[in-house]
């Protein structure tokens, strides 16, 4: 059994780039698992992986020729079927034996075994270990199967009567135990020890690997390849910042770009390229989009952050004189330059104002209508929240943000770039001459767009975000468009974070089942005045557009239901936002059980729980928290709060009254004041009193008036040690 080094490769034509990545470290783990399962691999065995734009590649130390024998335990049948009473074998067994390709010399090594109440012939079988020729090729057979490929290809092989189907046409395939070629087969293509390098820059071609070790270093060297993904990543990302830092600039920083443009070359080579500055005219953001979207050039920046007018392109060849590669790129780039001056120059001659009529003519969703008619729904929202926030003033600005704030969407920028969707409507507001606050509202309306996102940067911002987010919401939850697993296509939990976020660190004083309640109400009203779906019906009849949503009149949800379904669903979020923040199960179940509705208090609360925590008294408080929910839960009779002094007989209930009648007003003015910490603090005065109590207290007593008044006072208890958060969810 020989233990050798093993190489294998698959040279294709070029794979997709923005999956390259995921699809080479795919073939490589999974034909690692497959060698793994058939004890092929070593203890120590480590894997490399290589991915190109051609080829997918993995080499694996310590692999054995052939796998060692393993002794099976193989169940035969009951030993009342596979013996007479002489203990011979009857032709049940003879005839599973002779299945197993055994005789009947075998018979007295059988083994006897109780399986059950059944008593059972068992046989120790060796397995002779796989050879890696035969175990290679069932693990190759597997990888390609398992390749994570949205879409095939159907191609012919070379003899012109076979087809196969996968991703791109596969050439050649190197199958190599140290310097000896594996016997296996894949595609069509039998394993060699011939690979090609570098399209046009290889020194050798085919090469002839000499053996697993020398795969790497021979692309390289006669290939002019960089096997390895990482390493032509880092060299990519090393040759950019170098590039950059000669011409004084700093690249964008884009990992994604970065990976697709690795995946795209096999010999890196940057160099710098320019465009006119005139372009710096348009919009950064767009010129930015063109150069990465449409070139995979890399723009570079001042140290301001504005964008320059050089870029850099990396290239798949390294000629003496690089100038005609760059002249190629700066004028394919300067036509797409053109194009995105020509859109910007264009969507200026039409306000945004202009645009609105046409909003009623694009269909939002066909139950609930047109973005016109979305957008009176956001308006009015809006306008509720900016009165609450800054009065008058604010509510005009925000309805006036509100009313322009999709209006981009109908402009040629947006239409080839919709990535730019708020962006250009900001900058098209200040060509206009809005106010600040109103232009940057239009932008960050759709703020915080995925995890880590920035927040609206102004209140007008803040009331539209806020209204945006709450008419999707409140909308699809109408029409029961509520996420399920995995599914979710219309961004509803982004859209609940959103508003999360923007609540919490914001620090806004907005009760969330207000805003859901105010939601939901606006759009109530707005959808009770039929004129607004029958004017959208009408303008989409008018432009030959088949009619298919039901706006108001559709088949909505009670409003109750909805409210009741939205908040479960955003405490839902929340409780998985704390969670990733680090707090705990416990604690984070120990506050929003009592669903507070300012969520500005929330992070309060838990500070406040970590602190009780570690208090000594924390922990027998939390366990007699939970005592007291679990008695008051099996009382049979309605329970009240107000406690008949004078039915207070045991010295022991008497103290923990007291103890409550003192208590209770410093709690409650603490808690009034927002110091969370010092309220649920105060109660550590209650475990004495309490475990007294416990102790020498029967409460479920058969006196029905004695009992009722000792449920009373651990009613009037556990509001008292729940007001900040449910203790017992603390308890172990």
């Amino acid at each position: 059994m020989a233990i050798k080094n093993l190489l294998i490769e698959l040279l294709v034509e070029e794979l997709p780039p923005k999956s390259l990545r995921h699809i080479g470290e795919s073939f490589a783990e999974v034909l690692v698992n497959q060698l793994k399962a058939q004890n092929l691999t070593g203890k120590n065995t480590v894997m490399t992986i290589y991915a190109t734009p051609r080829r997918l590649a993995v080499h694996l130390t310590n692999v054995v020729s052939q796998a060692a024998d393993k002794t099976v335990l193989h169940k035969l049948m009951p030993v009342s079927v596979g013996l007479d009473n002489e203990g011979q074998a009857t032709t049940a067994l003879q005839n599973k034996l002779a299945g197993l390709g055994l005789d009947l010399s075998i018979v007295p090594q059988l083994k006897r075994s109780m399986a059950g109440k059944i008593e059972m012939l068992f046989l120790d079988h060796v397995v002779p270990g796989v050879l890696l020729a035969e175990g290679l090729q069932k693990a190759l057979n597997e990888t390609i199967a398992q390749l994570p490929i949205p879409k095939v290809m159907t191609y012919q092989l070379a003899d012109g009567w076979q087809s196969v189907n996968f991703v791109r046409p596969a050439h050649r395939l190197v199958a190599l135990h140290g310097d000896e070629i594996v016997p296996v087969s894949v595609l069509g293509l039998a394993a060699k020890n011939l690979t090609q390098g570098h399209r046009f820059e290889a020194t050798v071609n085919p090469i002839a690997i000499k053996n697993a070790d020398s795969y790497a270093q021979q692309l390289s060297m006669e290939g002019a390849v960089t096997a390895s993904f990482d390493n032509r990543r880092s060299e990519i990302a090393e040759q950019l910042a170098t590039a950059a830092a000669g011409a004084g600039l700093k690249p964008i920083d884009d990992d994604a770009l970065l990976d697709e443009v690795t995946a795209l070359v096999e010999r890196p080579n940057t160099l710098v390229g320019e465009f006119d500055p005139e372009f710096l005219n348009v919009p950064q953001e767009c010129l930015i989009l063109t150069m990465k979207v449409n070139q995979k050039y890399f723009p570079m920046l001042h140290a301001d952050g504005k964008l320059a007018n050089k870029f850099l392109v990396v290239s798949n060849i390294r000629p003496m004189d690089a100038s005609l590669v760059i002249g190629g790129n700066e004028r394919v780039l300067r036509s797409r330059l053109a194009d995105a001056k020509f859109f910007f120059d264009q969507d200026r001659k039409k306000t945004l104002a202009e645009r609105l009529p046409g909003l009623d003519k694009v269909i939002y969703h066909n139950k609930i209508g047109t973005q016109g008619l979305r957008i009176e729904y956001v308006r009015a929202i809006a306008n509720g929240i900016a009165q609450q926030l800054g009065g008058e003033e604010l509510a005009v600005q925000a309805d006036q943000a509100a009313m322009l704030a999709k209006a981009d969407l109908l402009t040629e920028m947006v239409g080839e770039f919709p990535e730019l969707q708020g962006i250009m409507g900001r900058y098209y507001a200040q060509y206009e001459g809005f106010d600040d606050n109103i232009a940057f509202a239009i932008e960050d309306h759709y703020k915080p767009r995925f995890a880590g996102d920035e927040l609206p940067r102004n209140q007008v911002a803040v009331c539209v975000a806020l209204a945006d987010k709450l008419e999707t919401l409140v909308n699809m939850f109408s029409f029961g468009q509520i996420p399920t697993g995995d599914k979710d296509p219309f961004a509803l939990r982004r859209h609940a974070l959103g508003v999360i976020r923007i609540l919490t660190e914001k620090d806004l004083p907005f009760r969330i089942d207000a805003l859901i309640n105010h939601a939901i109400q606006v759009i109530e009203d707005i959808n009770t005045h039929s004129q607004w779906v029958q004017r959208y019906t009408e303008n989409l009849q008018d432009s030959g557009k088949k009619v298919k949503f039901v706006g108001g009149h559709g088949s909505r949800c009670a409003s109750t239901d909805v409210a009741a379904q939205l908040l479960t669903f955003i405490y839902e979020r929340l409780t998985g936002s704390l969670r990733e923040q680090g707090y705990s199960a416990q604690e984070v179940e120990s506050v929003l059980i009592l669903h507070p509705q300012n969520f500005t208090d929330v992070s309060r609360r838990l500070a406040a729980v970590r602190a009780f925590m570690v208090l000594p008294e924390a922990k027998s408080l939390a366990a007699a928290n939970k005592r007291v929910g679990n008695i008051l839960k099996k009382a049979a009779e309605t329970i009240s709060r107000e406690v008949d002094v004078a039915l207070l007989q045991e010295s022991a209930e008497l103290a923990l009254h007291q103890a409550l009648v003192e208590l209770i007003p410093d709690t409650d003015a603490a808690f009034t004041a927002g110091d969370y910490k010092a309220s649920l603090q105060m109660l550590a005065a209650l475990k004495s009193p309490v475990d007294t109590f416990f102790d020498n207290v029967m409460v479920n007593t058969d006196n029905r008036q004695l009992r009722k008044n000792r449920l009373a006072l651990l009613a009037q208890l556990q509001q008292a040690m729940n007001r900040v958060a449910d203790i017992s969810k603390l308890a172990a």
